[in-house]
């Protein structure tokens, strides 16, 4: 009988240590940096330590395959006279789609090297921030700044063969002057079928949707808001429950004043943390895979932070300026900025 005892206090306590992730302390980090002349560059999607696919302002679509040795673009034009401004791009699992701001609206499915429109919009308040799909690839959802009193939100359910713009009898009311903010493609995280929307200017708030997209709610957070610029710019979650929001006042970016909060409970609440102290404005935040949720990185045009306690203390890592981050794994990170792609590996 001791010796079964032994064996399973042996076992716990094995399964506790494999568990127990310790953070890293990172003081510094080394970027590579590509030159891609001519665009700003705020979506990205990774596909690994080698693959990254962009989006950019100059109608480009662009992808390295073999670590940035050789970069392929393509080039979209809208009537042969409009330049798409691309700040949004997702996959599929097999197609990519990419979203441009202003008016008209366009999204553009990119498949085997040609592009097709799948969606357009025209309306003078028109202005779409992000693009995301779920987990199974069929549903899909992008979102932009209200036409009307409520969001703007389209939907597919055919993997992005048609979108369908939500009618405001559906969504939560927006407060006047309340949108979002086309900063880094990641004010929209989706999870199996919740998706989480952050918004910005009049208020900071998340909206909410269980069942892709179909039902919403919409909770208050203490991010500062009130005017244009501040807000919400960035979140992310590592499963339903646990998620961070970062973001500021655009107009003011050394404050560093309630900009950043966490949740513990899927959305519903949330918490300030590190409140008046760094980072200050950024405009994306992810989590680190395989880290538990307590490595985090923010980047934005005041450089890059990193926290290895889920967001309570930070430390700058980098001055150098970027609008988003993606991980390929806890090593590897691709960012991407004004006029340039950066290669992020941690030793």
């Amino acid at each position: 009988m001791q010796r079964i005892l032994l064996y399973i206090i042996i076992i716990v306590f094995y399964v506790a240590c494999k568990n127990d992730y310790l953070p890293r302390n990172i003081s510094s980090v080394t970027i590579k940096e590509f030159k891609k002349d001519s665009t700003s560059i705020r979506a990205i999607h990774v596909i690994d330590e080698n693959t990254l696919f962009y989006a950019g302002s100059n109608g480009d679509i662009g992808y390295t395959k073999d670590n940035g040795s050789i970069w392929n673009t393509l080039f979209i034009k809208y009537k042969n006279s409009i330049i798409p401004h691309f700040r949004s791009l997702a996959k599929n699992g097999k197609d990519y789609f990419a979203l441009s701001i202003g008016n008209p609206a366009l999204l553009y499915k990119i498949s085997d090297g040609e592009s097709t429109l799948v969606y357009s919009e025209k309306n003078e308040k028109v202005f779409y921030d992000a693009i995301q799909f779920f987990e199974d690839n069929i549903h899909g959802i992008a979102v932009g700044d209200p036409t009307e009193d409520c969001a703007s939100i389209i939907l597919t359910a055919d993997a992005g063969k048609t979108w369908n713009k939500i009618s405001c009898e559906f969504l939560p009311k927006f407060e006047e002057g309340e949108a979002f903010f086309a900063a880094s493609n990641t004010n929209i995280k989706t999870i199996g079928s919740t998706v989480w929307i952050a918004s910005g200017g009049t208020k900071a708030r998340i909206l909410k949707s269980e069942d892709f997209g179909q039902t919403w709610q919409i909770f208050e957070t203490p991010i500062i808001q009130g005017n244009g610029p501040q807000g919400i710019y960035s979140m992310d979650f590592v499963d339903k429950n646990n998620g961070i929001v970062i973001g500021g006042d655009y107009s003011k970016p050394l404050e560093n004043k309630a900009n950043k909060a966490i949740t513990k409970d899927g959305g519903k609440t949330w918490k300030l943390v590190a409140d008046g102290k760094n980072p200050n404005y950024k405009s994306c935040v992810q989590f680190v895979p395989n880290t538990n949720g307590q490595e985090v990185f923010a980047v934005g045009k005041t450089g890059i932070s990193f926290s290895n306690d889920a967001g309570a203390t930070w430390k700058e890592v980098s001055k150098d300026s970027y609008y988003t981050i993606k991980f390929v794994d806890k090593n590897t990170a691709w960012l991407s900025g004004n006029e340039k792609i950066g290669k992020l590996v941690l030793e």
